[in-house]
């Protein structure tokens, strides 16, 4: 199926089809019924960048991490990828080959690039939006078909379903998800809610990149406060089981700390976080405060070009490793690497809890 008639081209191209594995089949029919539940898609907070590379038969490969907040964290990653092909091509012994993957690792070093072509292939730093999906209860929690496979104490070490996949917007999806993609390219910023310079980039970018792919859901902690949901953790983890960790692990260490919990209220915090991972639930409740796992869409645009790189108006304060380093140097900044450092009371307390917590997290798995 296409999206406006059998001419338009590839990338404006959205294919729906038949689920033809029951997993996926499954997963069309939740996606299906998460409309009637949670009917509003609302942004999720800011972007993410990751990594493509850019494929022979078509379309776009993810590497690992596609989680970066700015689109340094993600050239970073790309200067860290052309280290290692030199690495590979040195013990081949290619050494021109060596000597183009380390001139682009040190380019990155110096400068903002988004896209660089390296031993005949392109890479680029790619944008993705996120959304979450929300109704009278509140934001969509995972579904029974999201993929939540670590086990106790291993959230952080399940597969990143990102890594490896294709943006192709020809791939076949199923219904729900070919409906989903519709409606979030038709979404814009609107007037009023956000800058001036953002809404006009979400402007551009619809008529630039048209076309879309939804990568693989990711999740999220959010708070209910008075009323209201408000995201709770950071970066977003790749399995239902990791974002419960980390919420576990503000419970049991972070929050004892900052909010000068007393022993009754620590003892609470750490039971409720146990039982919450043991479980694998998505809502937990302690001492009047109400968390939940949330699922995240993310949604990256596509353009005759290929995926949409970073937006002029992006969030984007870092600057690559070694033109921050001269600055510091300019300005007589640069610590003394053998001075000792001293932590505060708070900072010595925070480093004993979370080595508590590892011995915690280490027993845990040995029982388990």
């Amino acid at each position: 199926m296409a999206e406006h008639g059998e001419d338009v081209p590839a990338y404006r191209t959205i294919r729906m089809t038949a689920p033809d594995a029951p997993v996926a089949a499954l997963a069309d029919v939740e996606a299906w019924q998460a409309r009637e539940a949670y009917p509003l898609m609302v942004s999720a907070g800011g972007p993410v960048f990751g990594v493509a590379q850019e494929r022979e038969e078509g379309g776009w490969k993810l590497h690992r991490f596609f989680c970066n907040d700015t689109p340094q964290g993600a050239r970073e990653g790309m200067s860290m990828t052309f280290r290692r092909l030199a690495q590979e091509a040195e013990q081949a012994g290619r050494e021109a080959d060596h000597e183009e993957c380390m001139r682009a690792a040190v380019k990155l070093d110096w400068e903002k690039v988004d896209e660089m072509t390296v031993l005949g292939t392109r890479y680029r730093v790619v944008r993705a939006e996120r959304f979450i999906r929300t109704g009278p209860d509140g934001p969509e929690p995972p579904r029974p078909s999201d993929p939540d496979p670590a086990e106790l104490g291993r959230g952080n070490e399940a597969p990143d379903p990102s890594a490896g996949f294709v943006i192709d917007p020809v791939t076949p999806t199923g219904m729900s998800e070919g409906i989903l993609k519709a409606e979030l390219l038709a979404l814009v910023r609107a007037e009023g809610t956000v800058p001036a310079d953002v809404r006009d980039d979400s402007l551009v970018a619809a008529r630039e990149h048209p076309g879309g792919v939804l990568l693989p859901a990711t999740f999220m902690t959010a708070e209910r406060i008075g009323g209201h949901w408000a995201p709770f953790s950071g970066a977003d983890a790749t399995s239902p089981q990791g974002a419960r960790e980390v919420l576990a692990v503000h419970l049991r260490v972070m929050a004892p700390i900052m909010r000068r919990l007393d022993p009754e209220e620590r003892a609470s915090y750490a039971g409720a976080a146990d039982l919450f991972e043991e479980e694998r639930g998505a809502d937990l409740e302690v001492c009047g405060r109400h968390w939940r796992i949330v699922r995240v869409e993310r949604l990256v645009r596509i353009g005759p070009d290929g995926p949409e790189p970073p937006r002029p108006s992006d969030h984007d304060p870092e600057l690559p490793i070694l033109e921050h380093d001269r600055i510091l140097r300019e300005q007589g900044s640069i610590p003394d690497e053998d001075a000792p450092i001293e932590l505060d009371d708070t900072a010595k307390e925070l480093m004993v809890a979370f080595q508590q917590e590892e011995e915690h997290r280490r027993r845990r798995r040995k029982r388990s």
